[in-house]
């Protein structure tokens, strides 16, 4: 007789089974030449290398979990007006968050009447 419990969801159908099952998965691998062409792009932006090596792996991060090519995310961020592109840049990075850490969204906590009434300024 085999020593399994019997109540642990060995089929994968749940959430926290399938994020362990694919925990150790491999990473994304791109070539140095789709790298190099995402960091040309966000070190011209932003002229700084620090933050374009930051911004080139959450670029390649969320392409990952969107299923999306990231040579294909740049040319849409290319096509963008340069006004627009940390807004946009900022709701791409968001589509693979969960909605308590947002970036760039301030969320003012409605406070009670009573209790701003107390509070000096």
């Amino acid at each position: 007789m085999l020593n399994t419990p019997t109540n642990l969801n060995s089929s994968g159908s749940n959430k926290t089974t399938n994020y362990f099952n694919n925990y150790f998965m491999p990473d994304v691998a791109v070539t140095q030449n789709i790298n190099d062409a995402i960091l040309s792009y966000f070190q011209e932006q932003t002229s700084n290398i620090e933050s374009a090596k930051l911004l080139v792996q959450a670029i390649i991060e969320t392409a990952k979990v969107q299923r999306q090519n990231p040579m294909t995310v740049l040319a849409e961020f290319q096509n963008l007006p340069t006004d627009e592109l940390n807004a946009i840049l900022t709701l791409y990075l968001n589509t693979s968050r969960v909605p308590t850490s947002y970036l760039g969204v301030k969320i003012q906590p409605k406070t009670s009447p009573l209790v701003t009434r107390t509070i000096l300024v």
